[in-house]
């Protein structure tokens, strides 16, 4: 079944437009003022837009419900603040499906959040989100550490859990808890169907590294667009979305943020277990540093690979849980969103290190939040490259990796 979603074309400013928007002109002595940076966001939903040369701005939601709307009063002009305490005020609709909201500037001295505080807070926001991304990096890392293929379908495998859990827990109404535990499981299955109907036949092949890279390639796109087809082009929320945040001095959390970071360490601990003290996961390590000498001591390389892209699938799929939590949202390409960043903390971390992944994923989720600071909000992505180029101009390996295993 298709979600629909309530969009039909893109605005101007690049928003999708849908039945519901807020609306309003924002002027002061009563000239207009251009340039004035406006932002909603609430039910799992974020926008923001610019006011025209007329001072006019309009922001689409996807649905009738509360919002919170703030003025950035950073764009306004100097000496010039919202008055009373509208610059962030919540915002929802009547009957009709638009609101129109006034806003009244003035005079005023804006109160300002120091650095140390601000910096706090994006570093509280990197490692939450370095956590997530590295539980979808560190499956990668195992998949290229046994195979050497770089997986350009890991995305849709972290979108895959993301669908599934909207859809049992959203679409059928079902537990949160079934939809997470539906998730795991079908993400376990993608990975063993992966490997069982296409990377096992084509290894047996002798298909060369590049050939197996242009066939994930092509995964990547075949899974994408049936997963858009599927769910549709909208953005859709997972039951919780989006909570009241806990203030901890100048740190704000969800109890989701609580228990996403919680969930990430237990996982990423579990694996670092099995990798270091059991038999599979020992073997995982030994196909990594030589799978020829792995097989001639006994070990079954198809059989632990088959493994390894079960457990991918899982980390996928429960990275892709967060994910929607953390982004807010299911999008059919929300995975995709993720793939640079992932090849990202797997470089830095070093080809094939599972731990090394994590680190890198830590690396660069603290960059991305952290840059923020600096650099438009719209560019923080591009500072987790830095970050890659800066580290491999000093250790071309990685962090974790070994020169051997380069070239």
């Amino acid at each position: 079944m298709v979600l629909q979603g309530p969009h039909s074309a893109l605005a101007d400013d690049g928003q999708e437009k849908t039945d519901f928007y807020f609306a309003g002109v924002i002027s002061y002595d009563d000239k207009p003022i251009e340039g004035v940076v406006v932002k909603v966001e609430g039910n799992g939903f974020s926008a923001d837009t610019e006011t025209d040369a007329e001072g006019k701005w309009r922001l689409y939601v996807p649905e009738k419900a509360t919002y919170t709307l703030t003025v950035d009063e950073s764009t306004l002009p100097k000496g010039v603040i919202v008055e009373g305490d509208s610059a962030s005020q919540e915002v929802e609709f009547g009957l009709t499906g638009t609101k129109i909201i006034n806003l009244f500037l003035g005079e005023g001295e804006r109160q300002t959040t120091s650095f140390v505080d601000q910096l706090l807070s994006r570093l509280v926001g990197g490692i939450n989100f370095g956590l997530l991304l590295g539980l979808a990096s560190m499956g990668a890392a195992l998949i290229y550490g046994t195979t050497r293929l770089s997986n350009f379908a890991h995305g849709e495998m972290v979108t895959w859990g993301g669908v599934v859990a909207l859809i049992v827990s959203s679409l059928w109404s079902l537990p949160l808890w079934l939809g997470i535990a539906a998730a795991v499981i079908a993400g376990a299955v993608l990975g063993w169907a992966m490997d069982a109907g296409l990377w096992r036949p084509l290894r047996r092949r002798g298909l060369g590294v590049v050939q197996l890279m242009i066939v994930s390639i092509g995964l990547s796109l075949a899974l994408r667009y049936a997963l858009q087809y599927i769910i549709g082009g909208g953005t859709y929320q997972l039951p919780g979305a989006s909570p009241t945040p806990i203030q901890l001095g100048p740190i704000s959390l969800s109890y989701i943020d609580m228990i996403a970071m919680g969930t990430s360490l237990a996982v990423i601990i579990a694996m670092a277990l099995f990798l270091t003290r059991t038999r599979i996961g020992k073997a995982t390590r030994a196909i990594s540093d030589n799978p020829q000498l792995a097989a001639a001591s006994g070990i079954d390389v198809d059989r632990v690979i088959r493994i390894v892209w079960i457990i991918a699938g899982v980390l996928a799929a429960l990275s892709g849980i967060l994910w929607a939590y953390f982004r807010p949202g299911v999008k059919w390409d929300m995975g995709m969103q993720m793939l640079l960043l992932m090849f990202c903390a797997i470089t830095l971390g070093g080809l094939g290190s599972a731990i090394g992944a994590l680190i890198g994923s830590l690396i660069v989720g603290i960059a991305v939040e952290v840059s923020t600071l600096w650099i438009p909000s719209d560019l923080k992505y591009a500072s987790a490259l830095v970050a890659l180029i800066v580290i491999l101009l000093v250790r071309p390996q990685g962090l974790l990796g070994r020169k051997e295993r380069l070239g």
